[in-house]
């Protein structure tokens, strides 16, 4: 891969360097924030070979490269005068996205020393287990300090990343850490709760918590900070802000986060503890197997990263995670068994190469190749990995199978699930991902057709009543109203494409028509929806609205049933429009080509009025 020339791509792609407000990135994916994501090139950043996918999410613009990301975001930097520095908040991010975006921001950088300590203790553990190495030995004792430094001063991690992201001074962030953990406190808060005594600043109480390995208390102080800084700044006389500024930050936050943030931080890990505890009491099972089965559309999203918090507080609070890591590992370990079982049944050499590499990485907790690469682009082999992310994880929600040092979910983190001097968890760890390849390697086998062989194999619907010939296929609107991009679809299925491309339309008026000539082939209890395939075999998805299914088929009708034959401009639905609106949902439609994969390339019309009968999608095959 020329990293250079890539690199150059992706810079004029997303609207050239101007445009470009932060740039960091992870494990797979370069996280751009833009001042204006409409002047990206979207369809050509999908079709530049190394570049696996595009996600616009969670107020960042998120290209997936895969293990060669480090590369590519050194040549962006070599070419650009970008940091990582993150945009201003006058951006028109929703609440939700920022909230997604600060996450994504705090806790990325740090990972790499999260999941280094936690593969060493995975390693230490090994080594006691086999006898190797016993508890007492100083070697052990060595390792295991060493292990526990990134959790024990993982305040002090977060900051510095926290620091990054409010855009406030990282040294001082990193002394406000040091504050909260120094041996000085920490013997204070020993003595007071040996002699029952308080710890007093200037007369206001200071709860006798300890911060080591605590997530909460460090980002709601440097928060704090990024407020208290600025002040700082313009009370300071210029002739002194040298050490005025920063004695005035550090004291006034300082004596708050021991007063009151720290303490509201340790309760809010504590409830958040308290309540998966509650929950694992009465259904263990619940959350793994949500997670098992949905991390993928997460991922897809870029929304993930808002868990991995969760996870670590849970093992910081109690020592272990029993709900995101055990459901995270499923939900990988389906996903390399989904690629792999493609590659198997591939008849394309391209696919199966790319397939088998994709999923031994997604075997090992790397997912996106898998996901991006080969999963979401055929749909049956992601449906699989769903299904059996969702049996594993609820495996292993029944069996409380505990995660002791995090590591990012995969089988070489399996070693993470040793912990309370046993190997059950290890054993019941590695049968629940055994579950999840086994069924949905089975799974993809079952669904997934090649799209060498596919054409050969129709549904029964369709089968003598379809050809597949995409070449000059035209869809015209099936409604009157306002052509819009599905970007600005407000659910993630649409507006990321997970389920396909194409369209959407803000109806003005309540019907809606056949846009081709084909078969309906997908009618819904809920009537908010309708699934047709036209005589070319274009696969199309109208759904009038958004979670509209919630109103149970209320004010729609259909006018046709499934199997029908249809010719374009017959009637298929009448809604009320002004009904869903009163019961506050939108009503905009996307319409969506499902089989995207298999068409070729798919001419969309400009955004604007349109009327039903004209063009607004062109195939050319």
């Amino acid at each position: 891969m020329n990293y250079k020339d890539l690199a150059q791509t992706i810079i004029n792609q997303v609207g050239g360097e101007e445009n470009i407000q932060g740039l960091t990135h992870c494990a797979t994916r370069l996280r751009f924030n833009l001042k204006d994501d409409q002047k990206t090139s979207e369809e050509i950043l999908k079709s530049t070979p190394g570049i696996m996918g595009v996600v616009n999410k969670g107020g960042q613009y998120q290209i997936i490269i895969g293990s060669d990301v480090g590369n590519v975001y050194k040549e962006i930097t070599n070419q650009t005068n970008l940091t990582n520095e993150q945009p201003s908040e006058e951006d028109d991010r929703g609440r939700v996205a920022k909230i997604i975006d600060t996450i994504t921001g705090i806790f990325t950088p740090i990972l790499p020393a999260i999941t280094a300590a936690g593969m060493l203790k995975a390693v230490l553990s090994l080594l006691v287990v086999f006898n190797v190495l016993t508890a007492e030995s100083q070697s052990y004792q060595i390792l295991n300090f060493m292990a526990d430094a990134a959790f024990y001063f993982l305040p002090i991690l977060l900051a510095a990343s926290s620091a990054q992201k409010f855009k406030t001074n990282m040294y001082l962030a990193m002394m406000l850490g040091g504050i909260l953990l120094h041996p000085n406190f920490v013997a204070m808060v020993t003595a007071v709760k040996e002699s029952g005594e308080g710890i007093f600043l200037f007369g206001l109480p200071i709860s006798p918590v300890t911060y080591s390995s605590s997530v909460i208390p460090i980002i709601l102080s440097v928060w704090f900070m990024s407020y208290v800084e600025p002040v700082a700044d313009r009370i300071s006389p210029k002739a002194i802000k040298f050490f005025s500024k920063p004695l005035l930050t550090i004291f006034v936050v300082g004596a708050v986060a021991l007063v009151a943030l720290g303490p509201l931080g340790y309760i809010i890990s504590e409830t958040i503890s308290t309540g998966i505890k509650a929950l694992e009491t009465v259904s263990p099972w619940i959350v793994p197997l949500l997670i098992g089965a949905f991390t993928p559309l997460f991922v897809a999203t870029g929304t993930h990263y808002g868990l991995v918090p969760i996870g670590i507080n849970n093992r910081m609070t109690t020592g272990y995670d029993t709900v995101i890591y055990p459901g995270m590992l499923a939900s990988n370990v389906s996903q390399g068994a989904a690629a792999i079982g493609v590659g198997i049944k591939s008849k394309d050499s391209t696919i199966k190469q790319l397939a088998f590499s994709a999923g031994l990485t997604g075997l090992f907790g790397i997912t996106e190749p898998a996901l991006y690469g080969v999963n979401l682009r055929f749909k049956t082999p992601l449906y699989a990995a769903m299904i059996g992310g969702g049996f594993g994880g609820l495996f292993m929600g029944i069996m409380r199978v505990k995660n002791f040092s995090g590591g990012s979910p995969g089988l070489l983190t399996l070693p993470s699930y040793i912990g309370d001097d046993t190997l059950s968890h290890l054993i019941n760890a590695g049968i629940g991902a055994a579950i999840s390849i086994v069924i949905t390697f089975v799974v993809t086998l079952v669904l997934y057709k090649d799209p060498a062989t596919s054409t050969i194999e129709e549904s029964a619907v369709t089968e003598d009543k379809l050809a597949h010939n995409f070449s000059s296929a035209e869809i015209k609107a099936p409604l009157t109203g306002e052509l819009k991009s599905l970007k600005k679809v407000n659910d993630g299925m649409f507006s990321e494409e997970i389920l396909g491309h194409g369209i959407a339309i803000e109806p003005t008026e309540e019907h809606v028509f056949a846009p081709f000539d084909g078969i309906v082939t997908a009618i819904f209890d809920t009537k908010h929806a309708i699934g047709l395939t036209s005589k070319d075999g274009i696969e199309l998805l109208i759904h009038v609205g958004i979670d509209t299914v919630k109103l149970n088929g209320e004010g729609y009708q259909y006018h046709v049933v499934k199997g029908q034959e249809v010719h374009t401009g017959e009637r298929l639905i009448t809604f009320d429009r002004q009904f869903i609106q009163e019961q506050g949902y939108q009503v905009i439609t996307p319409i969506v080509i499902t089989n995207s994969a298999e068409v070729g390339d798919i001419l969309i019309a400009n955004e604007g009025p349109i009327v039903n009968g004209e063009q607004i999608i062109k195939i050319i095959g």
